[in-house]
């Protein structure tokens, strides 16, 4: 008897019900439990590595936000007294709009705008942006690789990118990510240190470097430069 194969979605199919679940959660997002455990750590380093290319640089940043949700970032880095301005950019639509009103109730929305588009096809000119972070939505991207590679043609000279996701290569981050999130979000993939490193190597970036953070929820970011 032939062995009988489960039906391996495919990247439209998985594309399509992140962004149903997605449109669906838009409306309580904020609200949940994971904004204080995983989402907001992820923010609060994404604000840091910001700040320290400021630092580095010493002119304005501008930010790509891959995948920015309801616009937490977006609404902190402009509520900082850094010099920046931010794109959020998400493949769900009610986030998207949801984001704009955040940043419009804050008094942040001339420092920031967003824009409905798959991170696979970023509708920005090459060298467009200073910073890109990505955080907590990497995993549901289909074809990760050619994720990064478009992170890496919209990044000006002297640029950085910071992709943060879950740390599955721990027992804690095993069972969290592979086990639990795995069976609560059918088809996604925590790329382990090694493969995400490489997607860096692949796409151009130098520099690359981890910063692991969070105990229950173990995370990890992954960064890396654009030297040429």
């Amino acid at each position: 008897m032939s062995r009988i194969e489960p039906d391996i979605p495919s990247a439209e199919e998985m594309k399509q019900h992140a962004r149903e679940e997605f449109q669906a959660w838009a409306s309580t997002y904020d609200k949940s439990l994971l904004n204080y455990f995983l989402f907001r750590p992820s923010y609060i380093v994404a604000m840091e590595e910001i700040a320290r290319w400021h630092h580095e640089h010493r002119r304005p940043v501008r930010v790509l936000d891959i995948g920015c949700a309801t616009g937490t970032l977006a609404k902190m880095l402009g509520c900082s007294p850094m010099p920046a301005t931010i794109v959020g950019l998400d493949f769900c639509p009610k986030m998207c709009g949801m984001a704009a009103r955040k940043a419009k109730h804050f008094g942040v929305d001339h420092k920031a705008r967003f824009v409905n588009a798959d991170s696979e096809f970023l509708p920005f000119d090459d060298a467009s942006f200073d910073m890109i972070t990505c955080s907590n939505s990497f995993h549901h991207y289909p074809n990760q690789a050619a994720a990064v590679a478009e992170m890496h043609r919209v990044l000006d000279r002297d640029g950085r990118v910071m992709v943060v996701d879950g740390f599955r290569d721990c027992v804690i981050g095993w069972f969290v990510f592979d086990v639990v999130i795995s069976r609560i979000e059918h088809g996604v993939y925590h790329a382990p240190w090694p493969v995400m490193n490489g997607y860096f190597e692949k796409a151009g970036l130098s520099n690359i470097r981890r910063r692991q953070f969070n105990f229950w929820f173990p995370s990890f970011a992954t960064i890396g430069d654009r030297v040429a």
